[in-house]
């Protein structure tokens, strides 16, 4: 059967049980639900699961952290902390939702339109 098309809903999956040593790229949305030692860069959504242990920075265009995380956040849109993520690092967002019972330490500075302009230059 023949496939007419490209698949517009499709994502990348990192499963529990794999460790990577190294930096991610994606061109689509991630699922991380693995040990990842190295930086994580999406041109789509990251997902961080709740049992998924992350050391690096993180860049994409959107990101719902569960797990543990340590590194910076570049996030172009929404960045959302569900109420099981330890986080730690600084975060650079255009808009942040953190759940009761999220845990985050580091700072956080809210990007604007401006700043976007000001870092491709």
């Amino acid at each position: 059967m023949k496939q007419s098309g490209s698949q517009t809903n499709s994502h990348n999956t990192l499963s529990a049980g794999t460790i990577i040593r190294g930096d991610v790229y994606a061109e689509e949305d991630l699922r991380v639900d693995a040990q990842v030692e190295g930086n994580i860069e999406c041109k789509g959504k990251v997902i961080v699961g709740g049992k998924a242990v992350v050391t690096g920075y993180i860049k994409c265009k959107n990101a719902e952290l569960m797990g543990m995380v340590s590194g910076d956040l570049y996030v172009d849109g929404r960045l959302t902390l569900r109420s099981s993520v330890n986080y730690k690092g600084d975060i650079h967002a255009r808009a942040l939702e953190i759940e009761p019972g999220a845990v985050f330490n580091g700072t956080c500075n809210m990007v604007t339109d401006n700043d976007t302009e000001e870092g491709e230059r």
